[in-house]
């Protein structure tokens, strides 16, 4: 067994030495290892850690494996130790038959960096063939009446053995008729010849019998025996000649079984039976005979099994015409098989990496090889990919190709890319090869979460249960698993006072936002809220939204009476001259109400009076008037009492109870009397016996009418003739009856009587409203509405 540390000639150590020295000098050139057929497996080869300058552990750290051009599994690479092996017993008959040197070229290939060496194997011959005939026993027809020194072809020995193995010598047995001589075709292959030294006599002798032996050179030599038989006969002196000595014949790889080939012919001068020729081949091995067919008598050559360039490219047939009489001729035959571009390019994925994380710069996806077995342009080759894909391919030694990427990746842009690598020949017509693979962009965290809105407005109706359901805000992320999960919160308010945390509160989950308490309108009508989305990438990505949450107003309050005041003391008694025309303003029932909207708008109604249609109340304002004009049977002391009713659903009230007082002028003060309900009581039968008399006197209704007139006409004058205390006639001037679009003053007054006994005079003041601000700036914003109304209060 023999290996890369043979021992070479000394004139061969020295050229080793040299072309050793030369790779040296120029980088990694391919280096040649060598190792003798039929060396067992795990056999030791080469040191390729040593030969490469690597450390041993280097070359497990660069993924460092072994690629042979037609992925043969014949050698191993020990990372451990960096030795290269064989991987099984190799057979240099089967690998590279007749072709010598043989040679197998692998590569080795390392990672990160990518590098590529090659390498040649050299498997070396050992002679375990021995040499065999064709046949067993050849005849071999020879005339009497040829000469001494006339040579005779013999049917060669074949060995599969090569070089020093193969076939050196032929011999015969001993004889007195023939020699054998050894003779070598231009190819280097030897051949026997059959040299007669002593003329034949048939007569004497008409059949001989040698053995043929062929010998090959190796150590020890190995033979191989054929019987020869002679057959001397009678005289036939034209042996058949061939029109051509050589025939050349090129044919395409693609012809179809049964395609003629080519048409030998030899022509002989005999006649009859020594001049009748047919066609044999000489020498024929098992390729040629299964893959040609000669017609014995037309010399037709056809074909009758597929060619393949790839395989074998020539063929050399020998063949022979013989006529009837024994005599024969020998033509050649070289047929040289044209290549056509019969065979797809080759791609062979060497490795690759997915997924592959995005954003990330220049990234290797994938290392692959591509091979075309035709020759010429049909086995010069282009690769490439899709135009519009984010990658680059990038080639490198020995047909190797890298394919990596243009610029960083989006996964959110695309997250998967099928990319069709498409190697083509320049033969014609064109040949491809496409291969998909598929490559998948990992998710990195690079997208913050966003709300649907920047800002989202909520409304809830006061007075809510508490843990309600208000609304929902929601957020995405683009990015993928958990760096798409989205977690909600909420952050610290603007406004340090508000008391956020007992408010509301959010699902981290789902966005879901809740009312912790029971809201008040009239406390707080509108608030903030930041709420904070993140996700759960590293590190975190968030966004934030606003959240208004406006309170909607119920109507949860009652109107509230300001005047007249309904404090519990001593109650506040309206004085109405009787001289007052209908219409007469008594006084203004003003009222508040805490809610908003349709819940302030407040109306005003008469529930109860003590004399019924004699005072009316304005609905929308609260005014009290007079409804008709005062007579004398009217009592002096009226009840009223006033419902104030908001406009809500349902709707709140509240009532206030009004005194009035009828007096005939203001000049006299007026001391309330004690007796007030007798004098009610005595006021009412009156009413009824007016109504009485009036029925009874109906036909008189005219004359009394016009009495009637005249008793006020002369009540009137009287009144205006008296005293200095001024008796209001019509109404109160404008700015003393405003009135606002809520159907109430926009300011309060309290009425005040002055009375002054015995000066003869009175005064009736207005004075401004005294009640709390928080009631004003309540009225204020209700006047709002109109402001004409609003400037006419004095101030």
């Amino acid at each position: 067994m023999e290996a890369g540390g043979e021992c070479f000639p000394e004139q061969r150590q020295v050229l080793i030495l040299f072309l050793l020295l030369g790779e040296a000098l120029a980088g990694w050139e391919s280096r040649r290892y060598s190792v003798m057929e039929e060396t067992e497996s795990g056999s030791f080869v080469a040191n390729l850690a040593k030969d490469l300058g690597l450390g041993v552990g280097e070359l497990a750290a660069r993924g460092a494996r072994v690629v042979s051009e037609d992925n043969e599994p014949g050698l191993q690479l020990d990372l451990q130790t960096g030795e290269l092996v064989l991987s099984e017993k190799l057979d240099r008959e089967e690998m590279c038959g007749s072709t010598d040197p043989c040679v197998m070229h692998f590569q080795v290939l390392l990672k990160n960096p990518l590098g590529v060496f090659r390498a040649e194997l050299l498997v070396r011959d050992i002679n375990d063939h021995s040499p065999e005939f064709p046949e067993r026993e050849m005849t071999l027809k020879i005339l009497e009446t040829s000469p001494p020194g006339t040579v005779f072809a013999l049917k060669k020995a074949q060995d599969l053995d090569v070089g020093n193995n193969n076939i050196q010598n032929y011999s015969i047995s001993p004889n007195s008729h023939f020699r054998v001589s050894t003779r070598t075709r231009g190819d280097g292959r030897k051949y026997p010849e059959l040299v007669l030294v002593k003329e034949l006599d048939r007569e004497e002798q008409a059949e001989l019998t040698v053995t043929l032996t062929a010998l090959d050179g190796g150590s020890p030599p190995r033979s191989g025996a054929a019987q020869v038989r002679i057959l001397v006969l009678d005289v036939n002196d034209n042996a058949p000649e061939f029109v051509q000595k050589l025939y050349q014949v090129q044919i395409p790889e693609n012809s179809p079984v049964g395609m003629l080939v080519v048409k030998v012919s030899a022509r002989d001068l005999d006649t009859g039976t020594n001049g009748e020729i047919s066609y044999s081949y000489f020498y024929s091995s098992q390729e040629i005979s299964t893959t040609f067919e000669l017609n014995n008598f037309s010399g037709e050559v056809r074909l009758i099994k597929k060619l393949d360039f790839e395989t074998i490219s020539s063929y050399e047939l020998e063949i022979e015409a013989s006529d009837g009489g024994g005599l024969s001729g020998r033509c050649s035959v070289s047929i040289e098989v044209v290549d056509v571009n019969d065979n797809f390019p080759e791609l062979t994925i060497s490795s690759l990496t997915s997924p592959i994380p995005e954003n990330s710069p220049e990234t290797e996806v994938a290392l692959f090889r591509v091979r075309d077995r035709d020759s010429g342009d049909n086995g010069k080759m282009t690769c490439c990919i899709q135009d519009d894909l984010p990658f680059l391919l990038k080639p490198s030694e020995e047909n190797f190709y890298t394919l990596v990427t243009n610029g960083a990746l989006d996964r959110e842009s695309q997250a998967e890319y099928n990319i069709t690598i498409t190697v083509s020949d320049l033969g014609t017509p064109r040949l491809k090869t496409q291969h998909n693979i598929t490559v998948t962009v990992s998710d990195v965290n690079d997208n913050a979460p966003a709300f649907s809105q920047t800002t989202y407005t909520l409304r809830v109706r006061e007075n809510n249960s508490p843990a309600l359901h208000i609304g929902t805000v929601s957020a995405t992320d683009r990015d993928a698993g958990a760096n798409a999960q989205v977690t909600y919160s909420l952050l610290p308010p603007r406004d340090p006072h508000l008391p956020l945390a007992s408010l509301v509160s959010i699902n981290a989950d789902n966005g879901q936002l809740f009312a912790l308490r029971s809201l008040d309108y009239e406390a707080l009508q509108a608030f903030e809220v930041r709420v904070g989305a993140a996700d759960r990438g590293s590190p975190a990505l968030s966004s934030q939204a606003l959240v208004r949450v406006l309170v909607l107003d119920d109507n949860d309050n009652a109107p509230f009476v300001l005047y007249p005041l309904q404090n519990g003391s001593a109650p506040c008694t309206e004085l109405v001259p009787r001289a007052a025309e209908a219409g007469y303003l008594v006084t203004k029932v003003v009222a508040v109400d805490g809610d908003s909207g349709q819940n302030a708008w407040l109306s005003f109604q008469l529930l109860k009076a003590t004399e019924p249609g004699l005072f009316g109340v304005w609905a929308h304002n609260g005014e009290v008037r007079t409804a008709r004009l005062l007579s004398e049977r009217d009592a002096v002391r009226h009840r009223l009492l006033v419902l104030v009713k908001d406009n809500g659903e349902p709707p709140l009230s509240a009532s206030v109870t009004l005194h009035v007082l009828l007096v005939d002028g203001f000049s006299q003060p007026y001391l309330p009397l004690p007796d007030v309900a007798a004098a009610e009581a005595r006021a009412d039968p009156l009413t009824v016996y007016l109504v009485i008399a009036l029925a009874s006197v109906s036909s008189l209704f005219l004359c009394s009418a016009l009495a009637f007139v005249a008793v006020r006409l002369c009540r009137r004058s009287g009144a205006a003739s008296g005293g200095g205390c001024a008796v209001p006639e019509g109404h109160f001037p404008g700015h003393l009856v405003d009135v606002s679009g809520a159907g109430t003053l926009s300011q309060s007054y309290q009425y005040e009587v002055c009375l002054a006994g015995g000066t003869g005079t009175s005064e009736f003041k207005f004075l401004k409203p005294i009640f709390p601000n928080i009631v004003s700036h309540d009225l204020g914003r209700k006047s709002e509405g109109n402001p004409t109304l609003q400037s006419n209060f004095p101030e």
